[in-house]
């Protein structure tokens, strides 16, 4: 058998290492010294998740690091757990130390931990930690400003992110059928458990809040235990969905389950039929309903309206004939009134006239009688005394009058002084004079 210390190749010239080793050497050494290692206890999130013939392998991850676990599977059927209970982003506190498979020529050489025993986290303990992030949050004030954002009624598009082959896409489908909605549904599908969930929600509520027309958001996950739903309590999905524009309908898990993004979120549900009914806000096929109703009712009134209206204009349109006939009517009897009164009257009229004519017919016969030439002879004597006493007659005997200027007869000798011009009216004509003395 050849010595393996005859077979060493020489070393890196000018190195001081130690060495070189054979590989399997150096590998051992490896094993020993990990193996040497303090066992201890290590809690994170599973994920990774592979149950093989003689080993269940895993890995326990956190936001810092993550460490390859292995278990025998006899140890693993030990623990008495059902199915279920554990699987892919549960909690857990696991219980070993480090080992080291050194491989071979033909197989791989790999480093776990090799896990003895293993415990799930307690709800206690998830609890704990969802409560701590939602004081953080409070404090922060990102309670709110969801709660504060408009929702349209009903929406023009809502967003919906769930996991593709999830219970819960059928449930929000059948939702909003019941609500009778019929706008835009836009899907961002998205893992809802394990390590990757929270990373992946939160991306695709960005890209559909992105989208412009989304107007509200619904986040919709079926049950599973406090470990399963762990992805939607945490923080930097919760602080997105607190700053997004659009608001979120959040819809995880059964009745009984409260995550720190129901807390978050603007509404929360208990299922994802109702987070459907939610986000519509009305049932479309009753407002359809009541808005056919409303459109027949005040189609039927627009035409009673219309009719009473022909009505009235009919009326009035009959008024101005009707008014004309009324004061032709009126006035074809104050016509005949007042033909009746001018013929009455007229007749009146005839006979005073008949009896004025006859009257002056009888002064005429006695002006004609006797008495007439007596009537004559003194008309005769009142013209002489009239002519005997008319001015001009005097005037024309050679006697002048003797006026003012304004006209007046200057009657005296002193009036003449005091007027001191005066004028003398002859029958021909008058002079003017002037009193010297």
């Amino acid at each position: 058998m050849a010595d393996p210390a005859l077979d060493r190749p020489a070393g890196i010239e000018g190195s001081e290492l130690a060495g070189p080793f054979a590989v399997g050497e150096y590998a051992a050494r490896l094993r020993q010294r990990l193996r040497s290692f303090a066992r201890v206890q290590v809690f994170g999130e599973l994920g990774n998740l592979n149950r093989g013939r003689a080993r269940v392998y895993f890995e326990l991850r956190d936001e810092r690091g993550a460490l390859p676990c292995s278990m025998w599977r006899d140890d693993w059927e030990k623990l008495g757990l059902a199915p279920g209970a554990i699987e892919n982003g549960a909690q857990v506190v696991v219980g070993g130390g480090t080992d080291y498979y050194v491989g071979s020529s033909t197989a791989s050489p790999s480093f776990t931990f090799h896990v003895t025993a293993l415990r799930i986290a307690g709800e206690g303990d998830l609890l704990a930690q969802i409560e701590a992030r939602r004081r953080k949050l409070a404090a922060e004030g990102l309670l709110e400003p969801q709660k504060r954002l408009h929702r349209p009624v009903p929406p023009r598009a809502i967003g919906v992110v769930t996991g593709e082959g999830g219970k819960a896409r059928d449930d929000v489908l059948a939702g909003l059928r019941r609500q009778g909605w019929a706008g835009r549904l836009v899907w961002g599908f998205a893992p809802v458990q394990d390590r990757r969930a929270a990373p992946s929600v939160a991306r695709a509520l960005r890209e559909l809040a992105a989208v412009g027309d989304v107007d509200v958001i619904v986040v919709a996950r079926g049950g599973g235990s406090p470990v399963d739903l762990m992805a939607f309590s945490d923080e930097l999905l919760c602080r997105t969905v607190a700053h997004l524009p659009v608001p979120v309908v959040c819809s995880i898990g059964h009745h009984t389950d409260r995550t720190l993004l129901d807390d978050v979120a603007a509404e929360s549900c208990s299922t994802p039929t109702h987070a459907a009914q939610v986000a519509v806000g009305i049932d479309c096929t009753r407002a359809r309903a009541g808005l056919a109703r409303a459109a027949h009712r005040l189609d039927a009134g627009a035409r009673r309206a219309v009719l009473t209206r022909a009505r009235h204009l009919a009326a009035l349109s009959r008024a101005p004939a009707e008014h004309i006939a009324r004061h032709r009517s009126r006035l074809h009897q104050i016509a005949r009134e007042l033909r009746a009164i001018g013929r009455r009257r007229g007749s009146e009229e005839t006979t005073r006239m008949r009896r004025r004519l006859l009257v002056l017919e009888r002064n005429v016969a006695r002006a004609a009688g006797a008495d007439q030439a007596a009537r004559r002879r003194d008309l005769e004597s009142l013209s002489l005394a009239l002519a005997a006493h008319d001015p001009e007659r005097t005037l024309q005997r050679g006697y002048a009058l003797v006026e003012d200027e304004q006209g007046g007869v200057l009657t005296s000798a002193a009036e003449a002084r005091a007027a001191g011009r005066a004028a003398l009216r002859f029958h021909d004509g008058r002079v003017r004079a002037k009193i010297e003395e």
